[in-house]
Order: C-alpha cells, then sequence, then structure tokens
C-alpha cells in the first residue's frame, strides 16, 4: 500500500473535531478492545489529530506529524510506531525466518510461511479480513501490518495461496514519511 507513497499523493490535510477524536478512539476501541486501557496515551485529550487525505481513498491519522493509524475503507490499521509501542493490543502471526526477506520487500504472505516450522498462527480462530501484526522467527519487533486474506483456520488446512495482504512494513515510504 506504501510502497510508493510520496508528499504528492496527498490531496488535503484538516484538523478532525474533538466529537470526531471521540469517535475515532471508540472505532479503534471496537476493532482493537485490548486499546481500551492506552487509547488516551495514542490520542490524548488535548492533542489535535491531523486527518491527511491520500490518493486511492487513503486516509492519515497524525498527531505531532507521526502517522498513528490509516484507512482506506472502513478498518482503522495501526502504524508500526504504534504497534512497537503497544504490541500486546493487536492480533499477531509470526512467519518463519525465510519469509523475512520478503516481508520486509512488501510481499503478500503466503500460508506455507505462516504454517511452517518458526512460524505461528494464534491458537483461537480469526476470520477473513482481521488486521494483524506479522512478526518474524527471532525477532523482537513487528514486522509489518496486513490483513488476513482467509481464517486462520482455512490457512492452517489449506496451506497455499495468499494468507496475508500486506499494508505497512518496515523501511516503506510510510515508515520513512516526514511531514515536515
Amino acid at each position: 500500500m506504501f510502497k510508493k507513497f510520496t508528499k504528492e499523493d496527498i490531496h488535503s490535510r484538516s484538523n478532525i473535531k474533538s466529537s470526531q477524536q471521540r469517535n475515532l478512539k471508540a472505532k479503534w476501541v471496537r476493532q482493537f478492545p485490548a486499546l481500551e486501557s492506552v487509547i488516551d496515551d495514542i490520542i490524548p485529550k488535548k492533542s489535535q489529530v491531523i486527518l491527511i487525505k491520500c490518493e486511492d481513498k487513503i486516509q492519515l491519522y497524525c498527531i505531532d506529524n507521526k502517522v498513528v493509524a490509516f484507512q482506506q475503507f472502513d478498518d482503522l490499521i495501526p502504524s508500526l510506531e504504534i504497534v512497537h509501542k503497544y504490541p500486546d493490543c493487536f492480533p499477531k502471526v509470526q512467519v518463519d525466518r525465510g519469509a523475512i526477506k520478503f516481508v520486509l520487500s512488501g510481499a503478500n504472505i503466503m500460508c506455507p510461511g505462516l504454517t511452517s516450522p518458526g512460524a505461528q498462527l494464534p491458537e483461537e480462530n480469526l476470520k477473513k479480513g482481521t488486521i494483524v501484526t506479522i512478526y518474524a522467527e527471532g525477532k523482537e519487533h513487528a514486522l509489518a501490518v496486513g490483513a488476513l486474506e482467509m481464517s486462520t483456520d482455512d490457512i492452517k488446512s489449506l496451506n497455499k495461496n495468499v494468507g496475508v495482504e500486506l499494508f505497512h512494513h518496515l523501511g516503506d515510504c510510510l515508515w520513512n514519511f516526514s511531514f515536515n
């Protein structure tokens, strides 16, 4: 999603009202219930949230010139900076070592990379479309954020095709982007 993101992709910037900030917080907590205890740290009450509208209907939510979340249609997707600060608030999957270079180049994650030795899927079944953070075998921090292309039960049983569509990864243009 952010492989070739530049300042030319930005259409408009606007401050959002406090009522919209409350709605944003509520929506994010509904989507990720574990965020409830830290949502005021992510989006402080007196902060100014800036909505940046970009190409392909992408919206970035920024505080202090840092992207905290983005959205393309309905789901709010956390930036990797937020994932690194609050790693236990988001569903996780783990890829094996062989998938690391592909994830860092922005490739979608194939099912065998999620089911082979060294990879891990959560015990509970996550449904198709769930936003997940992607970790790698032997690494402490998340490499990427994406959405499941099929349920985790289907990933385990079928073990072929794309398992996770990548949205944002370490080193992509959003990770390196500066709004100054």
